[in-house]
C-alpha cells in the first residue's frame, strides 16, 4: 500500500532534517537532526560540531570495517545519541524517503538506553531522541583529507573524503571521493560540482531501489565517466580507501566506454585514465540540444 509522503515543513517540534550533514540547517543546535548522509566518522564529527542532540544517518551498507556506521561509536564516546536507518528500508540522501519508509538499523548507547531499538521507524526513532540528554562537547577537528595520486600523465587524480570538497580546481581531473554514490534530496545537479573527468563514488550497499549508485546515470548526461566501489571493498568516507582498496560495483555508460569493468580493481582503472591525452574526453552520453 502506498504512503503518503511525510510533511516535512510540520516534523514534531525539535526534529529537523538536513539531506546532507554538511550543510545543517540554522537551527540544528540542541534538535534531534534526521540525515540523509552516510553514517561515517566525519558526518559524526559534523553532527558534534553543530550542537545537536542526536542524530539519525543511513548504515550505507556498514561495509568495510563497519565505517558505514562510524558515526555511532564516536558520538557514544562525546555522550551524543545517535542511531541508523537500514540502507535496504529507505533511500540514502532522501530524507522524506527516510522518515516516509526508512527502518532503524543500529544505535549507539545513548540512543538504546532511551529505547531506540532496530526496527523502529526513523520517525518514531526520532521522536523518542528529542529525549536525549544534550551534550554540550567541542569535537576536536576531525578535517577531511584531500590529496593527491603522484603519477605522469594529463590529468590529476584527486582523492576527496567528501564530495562536498570538490571545488573549481577538480574540473576535468578524476576525482576519487569517500561519499556515497546516493543523488542528495534526489538532485542530479549535486552529482558533481563541477564537471570532472571522472568521478568515484562508494555505493553504500547499493541499497533500496539501487540509491546508491544513482549519480550514475546523472553524470552520464553530462559526459562524466562515473563508477562506484563496493561498500564491503572500500571504507566509506576514505578516498584513499576508495583508490587504493575498491572494486568497482558499478559503472555508467561512459566509463564503461573508457574500460572500466564491474569487478575490476578502481585503481587500475584510474591509472590508465589519468594516462589518457586530453583529446581523448569521451563525448557520446552527454546532453545535446
Amino acid at each position: 500500500m502506498a504512503h503518503a509522503a511525510p510533511d516535512l515543513s510540520d516534523l514534531p517540534p525539535g526534529i529537523v532534517v538536513a539531506d546532507t550533514i554538511t550543510k545543517l540547517p540554522a537551527n540544528a543546535a540542541g534538535c534531534v537532526v534526521v540525515s540523509g548522509s552516510h553514517g561515517g566518522r566525519y558526518p559524526g564529527y559534523l553532527a558534534a560540531a553543530g550542537g545537536v542532540r542526536a542524530v539519525i544517518l543511513c548504515d550505507a551498507g556498514i561495509g568495510r570495517d563497519e565505517a558505514g556506521i562510524g558515526a555511532l561509536p564516536y558520538l557514544e564516546g562525546l555522550g551524543i545519541a545517535a542511531a541508523a536507518v537500514s540502507h535496504l528500508s529507505c533511500r540514502i540522501g532522501d530524507t522524506t524517503d527516510m522518515l516516509e519508509r526508512g527502518t532503524i538499523s543500529r544505535a549507539n548507547g545513548p540512543a538504546a538506553a532511551i529505547g531506540v531499538e532496530p526496527g523502529d521507524t526513523t520517525l518514531a526513532a526520532a521522536e523518542c531522541l528529542r529525549a536525549a540528554e544534550l551534550a554540550v562537547v567541542k569535537p576536536a577537528p576531525l578535517g577531511e583529507a584531500r590529496s593527491f595520486v603522484d603519477l605522469p600523465g594529463e590529468r590529476r587524480i584527486v582523492l576527496l573524503d567528501s564530495a562536498a570538497l570538490v571545488g573549481p580546481e577538480d574540473i576535468d581531473q578524476i576525482v576519487v571521493t569517500g561519499s556515497h554514490g546516493g543523488l542528495v534530496g534526489g538532485s542530479p545537479a549535486m552529482a558533481l560540482r563541477v564537471d570532472g573527468f571522472a568521478a568515484v563514488y562508494n555505493d553504500a550497499g547499493i541499497g533500496m531501489e539501487s540509491a546508491g549508485i544513482a549519480r550514475l546515470p546523472a553524470l552520464d548526461r553530462r559526459g562524466i565517466a562515473a563508477f562506484t566501489v563496493s561498500a564491503q571493498s572500500a571504507r566509506i568516507g576514505d578516498a584513499r580507501s576508495s583508490y587504493e582498496d575498491g572494486m568497482i560495483s558499478a559503472v555508467n555508460e561512459t566509463a564503461a566506454t573508457l574500460g572500466a569493468q564491474v569487478g575490476e580493481p578502481a585503481h587500475s582503472v584510474l591509472r590508465h585514465w589519468a594516462s589518457l591525452p586530453r583529446a581523448s574526453r569521451h563525448t557520446s552520453g552527454r546532453e545535446r540540444a
